[in-house]
């Protein structure tokens, strides 16, 4: 049986912005959004070079939502580039430009080398190489 991921999604509160941050740094291309007028939810499709995709979410009534099934963010998203040194780059890039580097880059204990940096709304993303 073959099986992957097909996407992964995310609820967020700046649509445009994460948009922005996705694409810019991480090379993703962004579809032209969708917008369900009766329920208020806006989304885009986000794929990158290997056709992964994120789907990143905005409902207005999410903010006022305690719903355990609908919520912002997710525990974290692991992005593979290409080997250790860009793991550095980007992480120096990243920095530079004032994203917040939670760890690394550093061999982890189960032997990923990789950094943890935090999105414009806080989410965490590794940075694997």
């Amino acid at each position: 049986m073959y099986i992957r991921v097909d996407h992964i999604a995310i609820y967020v509160r700046d649509l445009e912005l994460m948009r922005e941050f996705y694409t810019k740094w991480f090379g993703a291309v962004s579809n032209d959004g969708y917008h369900n007028a009766k329920t208020g939810l806006r989304t885009y499709f986000l794929t990158f070079d290997d056709g992964v995709r994120i789907e990143i979410m905005n409902r207005p009534a999410l903010a006022n939502n305690t719903s355990a099934s609908e919520h912002y963010g997710y525990a974290h998203l692991a992005l593979k580039v290409d080997g250790q040194e860009m793991v550095n780059r980007l992480t120096e890039r990243l920095a530079s430009a004032g994203y917040e580097v939670l760890s690394g880059p550093r061999i982890t204990g189960d032997g990923y080398y990789e950094s943890c940096i935090s999105d414009p709304e806080g989410n965490q993303i590794e940075i694997t190489g």
